[in-house]
């Protein structure tokens, strides 16, 4: 069992530096887009690729599955923030001025409006799957053979795990669990004619879709087989009416601050999630009046969201028969990760490799198992004397965790930070951190009030010189899967400076000891944002003075009110700014007055894009060798600058400094596939090419283009295409 944390207090925050900038428009609608309302127009380019004629059917059908997972989050963090506002009288304002209250009333029409998306979109991929064999059946088209087959699986296997339930006064209405997934059944006794009420809950360890081992290309939702075959369940009744529906539960952890032992805190917090309050319940086509009035009554509907969906319901599931086909004629052509040519020069020595030159690696282009050799390599080596390392997301099946346990196996020194606050991966990490301890690695869980939410490796090492720390700061997580389909940078250094400042981070988070002097690196909540205000500042000066005055960025999400004031400040000084948000993004762009020098884009494709990077022109046109450019753990959110420990790292190595500028960044800018331009409007406009036609997409240029300083002597350098702003454009 990991012990306890001690209650120690974090220190207090430092004060906030800057202030909004009054000019162009005043009113927070005209300087800000809604945040909660530019998530869903995230999610709808999401929904947009599973349209994209371009992609292999069932990439498409992937894009449907995971936006409808997305809107699931969604509802039952961001909107059940809202919903909590409200039902405690909280009238918190959002950065454009909206009430909770306001905000909902257009959440509610937005989502309906996805919904209707979702439900055509996956009308139009069902045709077309059909036309390749792929059968998302809708249980009334089906042939005799196959509903033989279908009622066979329903007696032989589906009934045994079915619990029907009475709903009337001598039973209490049963507990749905959060994404539960359920049927009513209006029923009529033969032998007296009686009515009665019956509830199935679907068990969620059964597979979303029936398939039949005859026909394994056809696929039935297991709600409908459900539906057809209950007679079974209920002999001695008729059904007289039956409907589907899905509840959707507040899944935030409302963390206490006085919690005296972090751990059981969160094990009984993981609880409480499953049985939240219900954020929306979601009903099937034709659902039946007298049991929505009842669903609605019994659940505390008061200030939920109810919706009625003419097709599928739980579109996030569809992501299960992707996975559980092999038609590669249907799929993106597979792509194998590369591993670092520079370390397999080194004969897999990544310490040697590291030693002679910085080396950074993008995933999922270069492979995340160098990572993982970075910390196998140390438990193995004799020289070695400690490790730390930061764990926010680790995964299943995590390598990262068995490197480090059999670290502590060889007699290392071996300390890891494991984030419990780490949403819906606390139970994840509450089983690490217990097989961690139990392996004797000193595990720790941080501060009460901020996530640890950087990604450090800090190795130190026993060298003839003496101690030399070795360090991989990374913009993603340690998490194997993840890393497979997120775009994000590993940067690996034995600059003494960043060792040392590494150390004073391990040692503010494990110790609460606060950092008096940082040599290079800048951590939030201390002085991060400190940091970006001072670099912004000094492009307003540079443009002031008549010098060119550049910032170029790529990040998840922009939601920060001074810092989106800072850009706002900037662009009026005449510093021309280009963003890169994946995700959610207030700033409003090309406002005369305001942003007319700010461009924000948003790339949405294969990979998802996660790397989070800031370059600063520093008096020079971009990309440019004297530009100040850095990798970061932070989106510039609230969240990551107040609360949370994150890192700015600047890139020191003037090759690596290039290779992040000069190919991922400037491939991201130049990216028109996959790109969407925001509008001043709010509305995003897909670019497909750019101002003089041509096209560029930034994940084929990756993939079949070696990249990064992994690349090594043993690859043609000249191979790689250059990548400039044409014509020296901005654009």
């Amino acid at each position: 069992m990991p012990r306890s944390l001690m209650t120690h207090r974090a220190p207090a925050k430092p004060p906030v530096v800057g202030t909004a900038t009054e000019s162009g428009p005043s009113s927070a609608a005209e300087r800000y887009f809604n945040r909660e309302l530019s998530w869903l127009a995230f999610n709808e380019r999401v929904l947009a690729e599973a349209c994209n004629r371009e992609y292999p059917l069932l990439e498409r059908l992937r894009f449907l599955s995971i936006s409808g997972s997305n809107l699931d989050e969604f509802l039952t963090i961001r909107v059940a923030g809202l919903v909590g506002q409200m039902q405690r009288g909280i009238d918190n304002r959002s950065i454009d001025g909206k009430s909770p209250a306001q905000q909902l009333t257009e959440i509610r029409r937005k989502v309906e409006e996805l919904g209707d998306i979702q439900q055509s979109t996956l009308d139009e991929l069902r045709g077309l799957l059909a036309e390749q064999g792929i059968r998302i059946a809708d249980i009334d088209e089906l042939g005799k053979d196959a509903l033989r087959g279908l009622r066979r699986y329903f007696v032989d296997e589906l009934s045994r795990v079915l619990t029907p339930q009475a709903i009337d006064p001598a039973h209490p209405f049963p507990f749905i669990s959060n994404l539960g997934l359920a049927l009513l059944f209006k029923l009529r006794r033969k032998a007296d004619n009686a009515s009665l009420i019956e509830m199935v809950l679907v068990p969620s360890g059964i597979p979303r879709f029936v398939r039949l081992p005859d026909q394994p290309d056809l696929f039935v939702p297991v709600e409908a087989v459900i539906a057809r075959f209950a007679y079974i369940l209920f002999p001695g009744f008729t059904i007289r009416g039956s409907g589907v529906f899905r509840v959707l539960r507040d899944s935030d952890i409302e963390f206490e601050e006085e919690a005296e032992d972090l751990v059981r805190f969160f094990r009984s917090a993981i609880q409480r999630r499953r049985r939240g309050r219900v954020i929306l319940l979601e009903l099937g086509e034709g659902f039946d009046p007298d049991a929505e009035a009842l669903l609605r009554e019994e659940l505390a509907l008061s200030e939920a969201l109810v919706t009625r969906s003419a097709g599928m319901l739980a579109i996030g599931g569809l992501g299960a028969i992707v996975d559980a086909l092999d038609r590669p004629d249907l799929s993106f052509e597979p792509f194998t990760p590369r591993y670092p040519e520079r370390i397999l020069e080194h004969d897999g020595d990544v310490f040697a490799a590291i030693r002679a030159k910085d080396i950074v690696i993008q995933h999922p282009y270069e492979s995340f198992e160098v990572v993982v050799d970075f910390l196998r390599r140390a438990a193995a080596d004799p020289a070695v004397v400690s490790i730390k390392q930061t764990l926010y997301r680790a995964g299943n099946q995590s390598p990262v965790i068995n490197a480090l346990i059999a670290a502590a196996e060889a007699g290392k020194s071996v300390t890891a930070v494991v984030e419990l606050k780490a949403r819906f991966d606390e139970e994840q990490n509450l089983h690490w951190a217990a097989q961690l301890e139990r392996a004797g690695i000193q595990v720790i869980y941080g501060f009460i009030d901020w996530k640890t939410h950087a990604k450090i490796s800090m190795v130190v090492r026993r060298e003839e010189e003496g101690f030399r720390t070795y360090c991989h700061f990374g913009t993603g997580n340690y998490h194997p899967v993840t890393t497979r389909i997120y775009t994000d940078l590993s940067y690996f250094t034995a600059d003494p400076a960043l060792g040392r400042d590494a150390a004073k981070l391990f040692n503010f988070v494990t110790g609460y000891v606060e950092p008096s002097r940082m040599e290079a690196i800048a951590i939030s909540p201390l002085n991060l944002r400190e940091r970006l205000f001072e670099l912004i500042d000094r492009e307003i000066e540079h443009a002031r003075e008549g010098k060119p005055a550049m910032i170029w960025a790529k990040l998840n999400a922009m939601t920060e009110r001074q810092v989106i004031d800072r850009l706002y400040e900037a662009s009026q000084a005449g510093v021309v700014i280009d963003l890169v948000v994946r995700g959610n993004c207030c700033l409003r762009p090309g406002v005369p007055g305001l942003s007319e020098n700010i461009t924000v884009k948003s790339i949405i494709g294969r990979f998802l894009e996660h790397s989070r990077i800031w370059a600063f022109g520093n008096g020079h046109r971009l990309p440019s060798a004297r530009a100040k450019v850095f990798i970061t753990s932070a989106d510039a959110m609230s969240r990551n600058l107040d609360r949370r420990v994150e890192v700015l790292v600047p890139l020191r190595n003037k090759t690596v400094h290039d290779q992040v500028l000069r190919q991922v960044l400037l491939a991201n800018l130049l990216d028109t596939e996959q790109s969407w331009r925001l509008q001043a409007d709010g509305s995003y406009v897909r670019m497909a090419t750019d101002d003089e036609g041509r096209r560029f997409n930034v994940h084929t240029y990756f993939m079949k283009n070696p990249s990064l300083s992994g690349r090594g002597t043993a690859l043609d350098s000249e191979s790689v295409p250059t990548l400039t702003l044409r014509g020296g454009k901005r654009r």
